[in-house]
């Protein structure tokens, strides 16, 4: 097994300090996953048997047939990784939407409205991509944060730099993530400013069928680790004939789509204007809502909105803290997952200035309860907010990983036979943890939520993306 945890490839230790061959391992310890939403499924002392393809055989709980010989196998042979008292067995964390050229700006140009941000912050500094040797000194950084805060599936927007973008897959591949990259088209002459933008539809559309090629003709890649994905950045910068190209080049290629959608009030006024209906509507239009389609906030979508995404299984990645930052409003999550809508969380780097999905996560939980509780304090309470908006932290943590995985129609956010093994190790007894348990206060329903409101980089000490090590304390 390739260990990918630093660089240089060094050693990294396992707990239990047994370091599992190519030909597969066992991990035990107490596994939390969620299955069903809003449902926590915590097994202690589970065995989880990984192949030597990196995917989950069994999980088998202590005291089912086979349990006590695997478990006696595994250790004889030298494969059996020990989770201790205060260590939890996580399905890795799925990124639904990350802006990779914009980690050099997190945390800054908060206090500003989105176009104002794009323009004379993001644009400038996304088009510093065409140096190689910039893409270089800032995509290796990026994907080793994100692994060390558990996200074991990013999907990434590049930039519109073929070359850096082709470097930012090598990057995902290299380093063991499990990614989906786009490289952004974005055209129109009257938003785009002209040292930032494709010069013709014809060569954005080249130029991303191009990258799906590269990325699925990768050496190494053949477990498709790495995906493509056609990436119109938003309506607002878009023409026409730039959507309905990569429209048709979706349904020649079947890869994955990611985009922004009804974002803003200024966003999704915008293609009211333009196209008298909304985003949605008109990304159905141009053949770019599919079931492998990822549309970015969705804050301002409607009823009739959430049954066409729905009906054609398209997902939508939830951004609770850039929202709060560049929205105007607040997701509606709770009516989106009743209504059977698939999502799932994302970070939005920079416009959400933290790497860590856990906090994606909190994040969505306090977003949910702001929105039912309304924030005016002028409007009277029973008025103020909208009814039964809240979500929980379990649902939260649904979204983070097994919603992530549905989202994305890939086998992962789950620890279940079939699935990938992408998983975390909670250890809460590391020094620096930001989870701490107490065994006489918290019980094992419990745990969990106290992971989802604490835990952060100092409480993670392994994480494997399938199977193989990619990062570790």
């Amino acid at each position: 097994m390739a260990d990918r945890s630093s660089p240089g490839n060094r050693p990294a230790t396992y707990p239990g300090s047994l370091m599992p061959p190519a030909g597969g391992f066992a991990v035990r310890g107490t596994a939390i996953d969620s299955p069903v939403l809003g449902e926590v499924r915590v097994r202690q002392n589970a065995l989880i048997l990984v192949d030597g393809s990196g995917s989950i055989g069994a999980v088998v709980e202590s005291g089912e047939p086979g349990y006590a010989g695997q478990l006696e196998a595994a250790a004889a042979a030298g494969t059996l990784v020990e989770c201790g008292d205060g260590q939890y067995i996580l399905p890795g964390l799925i990124d639904l939407h990350i802006h990779a050229p914009q980690w050099p700006q997190l945390g800054k140009a908060l206090d500003v409205p989105l176009s104002e941000w794009l323009l004379d912050h993001t644009f400038p500094l996304e088009a510093r991509y065409e140096d190689i040797a910039f893409a270089g000194s800032v995509y290796p950084s990026l994907v080793r944060a994100l692994l060390a805060n558990g996200t074991t599936t990013a999907v990434y927007f590049a930039t519109r730099h073929l070359p850096a973008t082709k470097l930012l897959a090598d990057t995902c591949l290299g380093l063991g993530q499990r990614a989906v990259v786009g490289r952004v088209a974005m055209d129109d002459v009257t938003t785009c400013p002209d040292f930032y933008r494709d010069h013709s539809a014809a060569l954005a559309i080249a130029e991303t069928e191009e990258l799906i090629g590269y990325i699925r003709g990768l050496g190494g890649n053949q477990d498709h680790l790495v995906m493509p994905a056609v990436t119109p950045r938003f309506i607002p910068s878009c023409s026409d004939e730039l959507m309905l190209g990569l429209g048709e080049l979706v349904v020649a290629t079947d890869a994955h789509v990611q985009t922004h959608c009804s974002e803003s009030d200024w966003a999704h006024g915008f293609g009211l204007d333009r196209f008298g209906q909304s985003d949605t509507n008109t990304y159905h239009d141009m053949g770019l809502l599919t079931r492998r389609t990822v549309l970015a906030h969705s804050n301002f979508i409607d009823e009739q909105d959430l049954e066409i995404i729905a009906g054609v299984g398209a997902a939508v990645a939830h951004c609770p803290l850039s929202n709060v930052y560049f929205a105007n409003a607040v997701f509606p999550l709770r009516e989106s997952l009743d209504r059977g809508v698939h999502v799932g969380l994302g970070t939005d780097i920079s416009g959400g200035p933290s790497a860590s999905m856990f906090n994606a996560a909190r994040s969505a939980v306090a977003a949910s309860r702001v929105r039912e509780d309304g924030v005016d304090n002028r409007i009277a309470g029973a008025d103020r907010g909208v009814a039964a908006a809240r979500v929980t932290s379990a649902e939260a943590f649904w979204a983070a990983t097994t919603g992530g995985g549905i989202a994305l129609d890939l086998p992962v956010g789950l620890l279940a036979p079939g699935y990938s093994f992408d998983a975390l190790l909670i250890d809460t007894t590391l020094p620096e943890s930001e989870v701490r348990i107490w065994p006489d206060l918290d019980h094992s329903s419990q745990i969990l939520e106290k992971i989802v409101h604490n835990a952060g980089r100092g409480s993670i000490s392994s994480v494997w993306v399938n199977g193989e090590l990619v990062s570790s304390r």
